[in-house]
């Protein structure tokens, strides 16, 4: 006869946290994303570092989750941001810019008072803000995902110091529009970091 045995129950993931930094990444590196109009980004890809077209004065916006990128720049297909770029960078640069940087908007369980938070956003060369994940067909998903705005020394530290490698990743935005295909997604896992720096941009620490 066949077994009647109840099979035991398929245990549940566990709860993706609000803020939590997913990324992909190495021991030594990590991967985000931003897209260029093709004067910017094509002379990028082919040398390894940003043309001086590139302005290093001018905040510039990375963002770890591809799918977020695609959000922005619809796949790649916006005026000014028909070339999507994968940017590896220094862990280390990485850090620290998160150490240096001010939330985006006031958060009365990480700020002093509203006017610490004005000062600290004034004098500091990195903001942070906190937006809707998305799911591979762009629908919001119920937490969130991280970017990061350099100016000033983040952005100079960022295009000459920072960079590893830049990847043209334009066709795998263009195969996953078409196909919808979660495999051809990046890996993103949590990010570690410490506990001070996970306070300061109102993140989980990565388990």
């Amino acid at each position: 006869m066949p077994s009647t045995a109840t099979p035991p129950p398929v245990p549940l993931p566990p709860p993706v946290p609000l803020r939590q930094i997913r990324a992909a990444h190495t021991a030594d590196t990590l991967t985000v994303y931003q897209a260029f109009r093709p004067e910017i980004a094509e002379p990028a890809a082919a040398e390894g570092r940003f043309p001086e077209a590139f302005s290093r004065e001018r905040m510039t916006w990375i963002k770890p989750s591809f799918l977020w990128m695609m959000h922005r720049s619809d796949w790649g297909r916006s005026a000014g941001q028909e070339r999507v770029l994968a940017v590896e960078i220094a862990r280390e640069g990485f850090e620290w810019a998160l150490e240096r940087s001010v939330l985006s908007a006031y958060t009365g369980r990480v700020h002093e008072s509203q006017a610490a938070w004005k000062r600290e956003l004034r004098q500091s060369p990195v903001r942070v803000q906190w937006d809707p994940e998305r799911s591979v067909n762009l629908g919001a998903l119920g937490w969130r995902t991280i970017q990061v705005g350099l100016r000033g020394e983040a952005a100079r530290r960022y295009a000459d110091e920072w960079i590893v490698r830049i990847t043209d990743v334009t066709a795998l935005a263009e195969q996953v529009r078409l196909t919808r295909d979660p495999g051809l997604l990046p890996v993103e896992t949590p990010y570690p970091m410490s506990g001070a720096v996970a306070a300061r941009v109102g993140a989980a620490t990565a388990s």
